[in-house]
């Protein structure tokens, strides 16, 4: 599904070079749950907002689905990031002013699809991810894990083929965390989306199935597991 070959990326201000990403290749199959871990600096965030088209390598090839995304310019890019990829992040990043509805709506809102098939699909991702009855709750009278449970909604309502989740645990006690976890692995099974983490946090790294460590902008480790 997703091919990165030989990626480098280098961040530059006047006489300073950072090495963000070094050689860095990985196939990722579709329906994957997997994981990158690794200390600051060490390259997530950039092989993350690359995955995402957010950003483009320096060196290297990067398709999907045999798409090649590096020959994309920036309108093909956000078009195939609109209608291809969910996003997760740790600050939910949730509209204050609309409610659970309608941020996740407006994801489908926003692809032009009839106002009937936007409530069916809206109101069903709801239910799935246990927001059944907070539809109409503005952010500020939800939980921290209601409020990651609306940014799940929204990343999947579009059934997309990946969803990127960048450190989704890191403003969650430990007992929320796991729950949004467990909720985005069960998602994973039924929808066979793609998650692809970027985390420190251990319990991501535990229940991935899939776990690549990067350190200086390089691939360390690449580990596949069964997780029960």
């Amino acid at each position: 599904m997703i091919s990165l070959k030989d990626i480098h990326k280098t961040y530059r201000s006047e006489d300073v070079a950072v090495h963000a990403l070094r050689g860095v290749s990985i196939n990722i199959d579709r329906g994957e749950f997997l994981a990158v871990a690794g200390p600051s600096g060490s390259g997530k965030s950039t092989l993350l907002n690359i995955l995402g088209c957010l950003d483009q390598p320096d060196e290297g090839t990067f398709t999907i689905d045999g798409v090649d995304m590096v020959s994309l310019d920036k309108t093909g890019r956000s078009d195939y990031r609109r209608k291809n990829m969910g996003f997760v992040f740790q600050s939910f990043n949730l509209i204050p002013v609309l409610t659970s509805y309608e941020n996740v709506a407006l994801s489908l809102s926003l692809l032009n699809l009839p106002e009937s098939q936007v409530r069916e699909q809206t109101m069903k991702i709801l239910s799935e991810v246990g927001l059944e009855g907070l539809e109409a709750r503005r952010p500020g009278r939800l939980s921290g894990g209601q409020q990651q449970r609306v940014a799940i909604a929204r990343a999947l309502v579009k059934e997309p083929a990946i969803i990127l989740a960048d450190e989704p645990t890191a403003n969650l006690d430990s007992v929320t965390g796991e729950s949004i976890l467990n909720l985005m692995s069960e998602l994973n099974v039924n929808h066979g989306t793609t998650f692809f983490f970027s985390t420190h946090d251990p319990m991501v790294m535990d229940l991935s199935r899939r776990l690549l460590k990067l350190h200086d902008g390089m691939i360390v480790s690449d580990e596949k597991r069964a997780v029960s």
